[in-house]
């Protein structure tokens, strides 16, 4: 995670306050049409961030996998990336 750890507290931060914003959307009786384009805007947000982290496993995870010539190794993180964009298609 070393290489896009700052980049990813970055975001994870503008996330917080993104929801926090939000409740306090929700607490001042705003506009539901507003709550909600900003729900979509956190949506999209986390999508970043699981992007971030998914690039990191590949580029490093996973191809320490592959370097180690370990089949076991390599078949564990190679299922890992599987069940992960299993869970993400649903």
């Amino acid at each position: 995670m070393k290489a896009n750890k700052q980049k990813t507290l970055d975001r994870l931060s503008r996330l917080e306050g993104q929801v926090r914003g939000v409740k306090g959307m929700v607490e001042a009786d705003r506009y539901c049409m507003d709550i909600l384009a900003q729900t979509a805007a956190i949506r999209s947000a986390i999508l970043g961030v699981e992007k971030l982290i998914l690039e990191n496993h590949a580029e490093h995870c996973v191809e320490t996998a592959i370097q180690s010539g370990d089949p076991e190794e390599q078949r564990a993180k190679f299922g890992e990336l599987i069940g992960l964009l299993q869970k993400a298609s649903k």
